[in-house]
């Protein structure tokens, strides 16, 4: 499983990565392993502020949808929107092609109180 050292993880199994006051959001390898094939990713929220743990959409795979929760409390800007054409990214690359949202990070706080990657594979190992 990769778990890249750079990001922070949540136990709802979304991955955060950092830049400056804003921030990229998307499901772990973990994730995307245990959901099977990804056919669609839905976010309706842009341009709305959620707090942590609220649902910022869902991804619909083969078998199953799974809410997209936000990992800290934030201002959604954008979409990835290639997800609409091509979902599989967060199959194939889930923490570079497959990134989800960005956020405005609105409580940087918070950023300290999620997972590290020892953290994590701590919790799914």
């Amino acid at each position: 499983m990769n778990l890249p050292e750079n990001l922070k993880y949540t136990k709802n199994h979304e991955w955060l990565r950092v830049e400056g006051n804003h921030a990229f959001v998307g499901i772990t390898d973990f994730a995307q392993s245990e959901l099977g094939e990804i056919v669609f990713v839905e976010v309706e929220t842009i341009g709305e502020t959620l707090a942590a743990e609220e649902a910022f959409g869902s991804v619909e795979a083969v078998k199953t949808v799974s809410e997209l929760l936000m990992p800290v409390d934030g201002d959604i800007v954008n979409f990835n929107s290639d997800l609409e054409d091509f979902p599989e990214f967060i199959n194939d690359d889930p923490y570079g092609k497959g990134w989800i949202i960005e956020i405005v990070v609105t409580n940087p706080a918070q950023i300290d109180e999620l997972l590290s990657a020892e953290s994590y594979n701590a919790l799914v190992g």
